[in-house]
This record gives C-alpha cells, sequence and structure tokens, in this order.
C-alpha cells in the first residue's frame, strides 16, 4: 500500500495536464517500506529527456542524482517514481516493465485518458531450480492508493 495525500496527488496530476501529449515524470519522497506501507511526503518534478516523450519517459541521471541528494538533504527516502500515460491506461506498459530497477518501490502513472492514477511496486525475486541455477522473477504488482 502507498500512501499519496491529496495535495501531492493533485499537484502530479496538474503537471500531468500540463505536459500532454508528453509524459511526465518525477520522483516520489517519504518513508519507505519494502513490503509494507510507504508514505509519500513531496514528489520532486524532473524533465522528461526521453528521445520520444510523447511515449516514453526518462529522467536524466544527474538531475536524479540531484534529486536523490535533495531527498537525502529533508531526511526522506525514495518511495518510488511517477509518470503520466497522456493517452493510456494507468498501468505499467511493457517498456516501463523493461526499464524498471527500483526493487520495492512504487512506479506511480497518472492516465489522463481516462483520468486514473494508479501505483504498482517493482517485486524482485530469486529462485534456485533444481540444478542450482539462481533465476530472477520480476513484475510489477498492484499496490492499493490511500490518501
Amino acid at each position: 500500500m502507498i500512501v499519496l495525500p491529496t495535495v501531492v496527488r493533485e499537484a502530479i496530476l496538474e503537471r500531468a495536464r500540463d505536459g500532454e501529449p508528453d509524459e511526465i515524470c518525477g520522483v516520489l519522497g517519504g518513508e519507505f517500506e519494502p513490503d509494507g506501507r510507504s508514505r509519500v511526503r513531496s514528489q520532486y518534478p524532473a524533465a522528461n529527456v526521453a528521445d520520444t516523450p510523447r511515449t516514453r519517459y526518462e529522467i536524466d541521471p544527474e538531475e536524479q542524482l540531484a534529486i536523490f541528494e535533495r531527498l537525502e538533504d529533508r531526511g526522506e527516502e525514495i518511495v518510488g517514481f511517477y509518470h503520466s500515460h497522456p493517452r493510456g491506461p494507468p498501468r505499467p506498459s511493457a517498456t516501463d516493465a523493461a526499464r524498471a530497477t527500483w526493487p520495492d518501490r512504487s512506479y506511480v502513472i497518472v492516465s489522463l485518458e481516462p483520468l486514473e492514477v494508479g501505483s504498482w511496486r517493482w517485486r524482485t525475486e530469486n529462485e534456485d531450480d533444481t540444478d542450482g541455477n539462481v533465476t530472477t522473477d520480476e513484475e510489477f504488482e498492484q499496490e492499493r492508493i490511500v490518501a
């Protein structure tokens, strides 16, 4: 479960509307719990530097590092990330899954058509098969949003 206060949710929705037709993106700060309830206290907007910003998002690594430092200075943890799907559903695309890299963090997705907000945690699980080989299972798991 992710606690996403109304004021943060509304700020993200406003950015998504203002950023249309491009996807917007940013980082969520607050209190991170890997297996429990994460609580968002703030959102940190980032520029979308993707080559095709209408269908993809990417945060510049230097900007992302600067945001992480601001979070740390404020005593916050990285809860997750957010981005918009201006013309798509509020669930991860195949590209989102292929590019997810932060285990147990939340990925909040804003859809503008229809207007909805969804949240998903990126889960990874290592398993040993009968031959002793380790395989990694990775997937998004939908999580409940509460205000």
